[in-house]
């Protein structure tokens, strides 16, 4: 999976296309970033109503989660227009001249064909809520608000025909493709069950050569549902039902926090503390990149903003302790995704919505396990570090005690976070939002490192992007999950696994294969969706613990990140150290199997999971 560079080669240039208005970019990115400071303003004033006056905001839950929904559609769009939809490993990206302007074309087509109908679908759903009349709040009608589902669409078509080819003879061909695969879904010059593997394996085809991981999972939705002739509008009413769920807010505000930290001076002054602290110890510049790299991840969600972050502040640190160049890229590649299992972060929140699993007991459950994973990443780390005892730099507590006191507001965070949600002072939603409008705070007004409104506008706005382009792939892929389900795929599986294996030792080491297998071709955010229904049901059968398989999930999916030749923080990795892909392939694989090592450990040593959800919860 990859997230197109901004100035990588596999973005096409705006040759053709240079009247596109400047006026247009800052009305989407203004819309973006008014609906993340509602969002964080909303739950912070309810907090302050019901505590000063025992009251709260009418509808204020309805309204952050339909702000989810605006932020989840225009950030989608937005990474459409810079072309930073997530994508496979676009083929584009290795063929040359004319095979290169052909690939891109026809996965364009197919691109902009599925988004076409997707915002039919939308708009079919706005005369369905049209007729049952249902309010938000303060008289605006729930369809109103959905029309962003449709109009999202519409301008992520746009920007698709805008990106499928540099000039405008390409473009119509690219128009003309997708019409021609409209019209032959509309006239059926065949039985749709004819017609259905055809139109997978072409859409596997454009995947393959370059169109967006949303087209692959919502056109396989619309696909299957047209081939058994069902209504394509659940698709985007499963859409709807996903991002407007209670918990889900939380999503966007914690990576909101953790954009702050990462734009602000946080990273150099949480590098300087572990420096002067550890950076004198053997192995002390490896401790550095796998704890600070862990802490980022954890509020960002996105193993790639750390890479990008913080590489450039930690390769310099790291070669000069001493690490060969290709130890030290291994580690930094590596020790990007380390945070996934910590609270707040992303994953456990999706994972917890989609699996039925509470919030608290995920958050903890996965406090262990992540240590566990940034322990044995560290001392693989320190074992390549040059065989000496120190640096000869003598531990100096006061200069300790100015890098605690000047990265004072960073180290609270966690306990801001964590604090408001487990003493009851907070929901998890109000919990982000606090969480949020405090690294404003400490990046803004405390340190000052971010400045109104240029700053920030910036930072709303690369937050958006990131968050819609992940929950367009989430919003689509339930509808091909529940497809699946209708399907009755899960129950079949289980009769089928329960009947094959009776072990739930050789279930979970099957599950660690499979799990693998999925973060190779999967990234994590699209498996939680599709994969995590499927397996919650295996789970019961065998009488694993929610949590634990939450857990075993998740350390399994983050292994995907790193794993040849198509995980993530390879590519991301390569961009930044502009290093081959062949070169990040060899650095990876020593810290690819000692996480496997750790994951397998989690697996089969299930209180690593259980013991404090147990401990504080149960």
């Amino acid at each position: 999976m990859r997230e197109a560079p901004p100035d990588s080669p596999g973005v096409p240039e705006e040759r053709g296309f240079a009247g596109f208005p400047r006026f247009w970019k800052q009305g989407e990115n203004l819309l973006v970033g008014i609906a993340l400071a509602a969002m964080v303003l909303i739950p912070l004033a309810e907090i302050v109503l019901r505590a000063v006056f025992k009251v709260g905001i009418s509808a204020s839950t309805s309204l952050v989660q339909h702000l989810t929904l605006v932020v989840s559609m225009l950030g989608g769009a937005i990474a459409a227009r810079e072309n930073r939809l997530l994508s496979l490993s676009a083929a584009t990206d290795y063929l040359k001249g004319p095979y290169r302007s052909a690939a891109r074309i026809y996965s364009g087509g197919f691109a902009l064909a599925v988004t076409a109908l997707l915002c039919a679908a939308g708009l079919r759903l706005i005369g369905w809520e049209r007729l049952g009349g249902k309010m938000l709040a303060y008289g605006i009608p729930v369809w109103f608000v959905q029309l962003v589902i449709p109009a999202g669409f519409a301008l992520i078509a746009f920007h698709i025909l805008r990106h499928g080819a540099d000039r405008w003879p390409g473009r119509l061909l690219v128009a003309l493709i997708a019409g021609m695969i409209v019209m032959a879904g509309l006239l059926q010059p065949l039985s749709p069950a004819v017609l259905v593997p055809f139109a997978l394996a072409a859409l596997i085809l454009a995947t393959a050569l370059g169109s967006p991981v949303f087209v692959l999972l919502g056109g396989a939705a619309v696909i299957l549902f047209w081939g058994a002739e069902l209504p394509i509008a659940s698709i985007p009413l499963d859409q709807y039902r996903l991002v407007t769920n209670p918990s889900l807010p939380a999503l966007p505000l914690f990576t909101l926090a953790g954009y702050f930290l990462a734009e602000g001076g946080a990273p150099r002054r949480l590098i300087r503390v572990f420096q002067v602290g550890l950076g004198g110890v053997r192995g002390g510049p490896a401790i550095i990149t796998a704890v600070v790299c862990a802490f980022f991840t954890s509020f960002t969600g996105a193993s790639g903003v750390t890479i990008l972050a913080l590489g450039g502040l930690l390769m310099p640190i790291l070669l000069t302790s001493g690490c060969s160049e290709r130890s030290a890229l291994g580690l930094l590649t590596g020790s990007g995704s380390l945070g996934l299992l910590f609270p707040p972060c992303l994953p456990l929140i999706l994972y917890a919505i989609v699996a039925k699993v509470s919030l608290e007991e995920i958050f903890l459950g996965g406090i262990l396990p992540g240590v566990l994973l940034v322990a044995m990443t560290a001392w693989w780390g320190a074992r390549q570090c040059p065989k000496i005892e120190s640096t000869g730099k003598r531990f100096d507590p006061e200069e300790v005690g100015r890098a605690l006191w000047d990265a004072k507001w960073e180290l609270l965070l966690p306990v801001v976070a964590l604090g408001s949600l487990f003493s009851g002072l907070a929901t998890p939603v109000e919990s982000a939002a606090m969480t949020a409008f405090y690294a404003f705070l400490t990046q803004t007004l405390f340190h000052r490192d971010l400045k109104l409104p240029g700053d920030i506008n910036r930072v709303l706005t690369e937050c958006g992007l990131l968050v819609g382009g992940v929950l367009l792939i989430l919003g689509v892929a339930l509808g091909f999950t529940n497809y699946l389900v209708d399907a009755q795929v899960p129950s079949r599986m289980v009769d089928l696994v329960t009947g094959t294996i009776e072990s739930p030792l050789v279930f979970l080491l099957l599950l660690n294969v499979f799990l693998i297998i999925v973060g190779c071709l999967m990234d994590i955010y699209s498996a939680i969706v599709v994969v995590v229904p499927l397996i919650v049901p295996l789970g019961a059968a065998f009488g694993i613990d929610p949590v634990h398989l939450g857990i075993v999930f998740l350390a399994n999916l983050e292994l995907g990140y790193l794993t040849p030749p198509v995980g993530m923080n390879l590519f991301l990795s390569s961009y930044r150290f502009n290093k081959p892909l062949p070169e990040v392939y060899r650095s990876i694989l020593p810290i690819l199997f000692v996480l496997l090592v750790g994951v397998l450990m989690i697996t089969y040593f299930p209180p690593l999971t259980t013991f404090l959800p147990k401990l504080l919860l149960r």
